[in-house]
């Protein structure tokens, strides 16, 4: 769990980003605003600044593992709070997209406890780009790219979440 590696203080600054690109986007007023969806992208894109520089360093860690994504999660959350507030992508869409992280932070805990042992799958790493694209788009007043990114991403996510519950439930129910 060794919290001082140099992916480990990318992935604690993206964290702590997520509250000031809250902050910035809940304060527009129409939602549309360069601030926040360059706020937004730093944060998504630097996802993969902190997975480069574990491989580059050799500085893997459980906690880093563990926190990248929670953090992703978050920042999904966040964007789709901004989006819903201002009305820039679907709200169904967003709905359903909030009870997907919702659960997988709930079910990724309730694994965890048990035992089972979370992989990242394709599904869920392809989701992530037009999940992340989506809001960004949206943010930057790019409505009809944001919702057919909200749309790809969503398929991924949901048959990403489908594999992760079926291995899930494989890994903690052969366990005593």
């Amino acid at each position: 769990m060794n919290p001082w590696t140099i992916p480990n203080v990318i992935g604690f600054t993206r964290l702590l980003l997520i509250p000031a690109f809250a902050a910035v986007a809940l304060i527009d007023d129409d939602g549309i605003d360069p601030w926040a969806a360059i706020l937004f992208a730093v944060i998504a894109w630097s996802d993969y600044a902190d997975g480069i520089a574990a491989r580059v360093t050799g500085q893997y860690s459980r906690l880093g593992t563990l926190m990248d994504p929670v953090t992703d999660r978050l920042l999904v959350l966040a964007g789709a709070i901004a989006c819903w507030r201002w009305e820039l992508l679907p709200r169904w869409a967003l709905a359903v997209l909030g009870a997907r992280e919702a659960f997988m932070l709930v079910a990724g805990r309730y694994g965890l406890r048990r035992g089972a042992e979370i992989r990242i799958n394709w599904p869920g790493r392809i989701s992530v780009w037009p999940l992340m694209s989506a809001v960004f788009f949206a943010l930057a007043g790019a409505a009809t790219v944001a919702e057919w990114c909200l749309y790809a991403g969503l398929f991924f996510a949901l048959w990403a979440t489908v594999l992760y519950v079926r291995d899930g439930w494989a890994q903690v129910s052969t366990r005593p």
